[in-house]
């Protein structure tokens, strides 16, 4: 199941609420997931994600909760679930963050610490205190994921195709990755849904890949394909986790009032 633990990082980041300063929703949404396609050991595949972001006046306070079932060619289940909360600081400078994964039997793989930048586009460093106490240190220009999410989407609606941005999630140990982010246009026309809160919103479809700091660039370790609302929420994705694809479709979205 190459990827599992590197989705975290790219669901994180695509539903994350920054957008523009005087449209981001705090949101709570509900999915529903199911196998896409497999050219691996998995021949089946269901779940379910939740993700709520919560205003916290200085902050995005954070929580998404994805559970999965897959089933092997020998009919067996594999069940995995992660939960996983950050707070980030609006000026994109600090966050806190804990992740905590279990697949079966498997010991449970937990993650956690703060991060500081010392300025914006300046270096930084992460303080773990799980899975073991550590420090490393982030380079210049790294970004933490709502500001990261901030990035793309005013780069899609500025009308540009391509993006390549240091990021730090909090969902390793292993300190900083890098993404790759393909924009495909931006539709200023809102497209039908079914959703109230979004029949209004010009959205725009991306595509990321997501890469550790010690990968050769060549193949990365997640990569997922959705579409963006201008209030920063996504309706749709394609989750690759390198043997398998999830598809995810929202089922239930509450906008809460704006303010924190």
């Amino acid at each position: 199941m190459r990827g599992l633990k590197a989705s975290l990082a790219g669901l994180l980041l695509l539903l994350a609420p920054q957008v523009q300063a005087v449209d981001l929703a705090a949101h709570m949404a509900q999915y529903k997931l199911r196998l896409e396609s497999s050219k691996g050991d998995v021949a089946a595949g269901t779940g379910t994600m939740t993700y709520e972001v919560i205003d916290a006046c200085d902050g995005w306070a954070v929580r998404q909760r994805l559970a999965m079932v897959l089933t092997n060619r020998d009919g067996q289940d594999i069940h995995s679930v992660s939960d996983y909360t950050t707070f980030e600081t609006k000026d994109g400078l600090s966050m806190r963050f804990r992740s905590h994964q279990v697949t079966d039997s498997e010991q449970p793989d937990d993650v956690a610490g703060e991060a500081a930048l010392v300025a914006p586009g300046e270096a930084g460093k992460v303080i773990y205190t799980q899975p073991k106490a550590d420090t490393k240190t982030l380079p210049a220009g790294t970004l933490f994921p709502s500001t990261h999410t901030m990035r793309i989407i005013e780069a899609a609606q500025a009308g540009r195709k391509f993006l390549s941005l240091p990021l730090f999630d909090g969902t390793s140990a292993a300190g900083a990755q890098s993404s790759s982010v393909v924009m495909g246009g931006w539709d200023k026309a809102p497209v039908p849904t079914k959703l109230a809160p979004l029949a209004t919103q010009p959205s725009g479809r991306v595509h990321i890949a997501f890469f550790d700091g010690d990968s050769d660039g060549t193949q990365p370790d997640y990569e997922v394909s959705m579409r963006y609302f201008a209030n920063g929420v996504a309706d749709e994705m394609s989750m690759n986790f390198g043997d398998f694809v999830m598809s995810a479709k929202i089922e239930k979205l509450t906008i809460n009032k704006p303010g924190c």
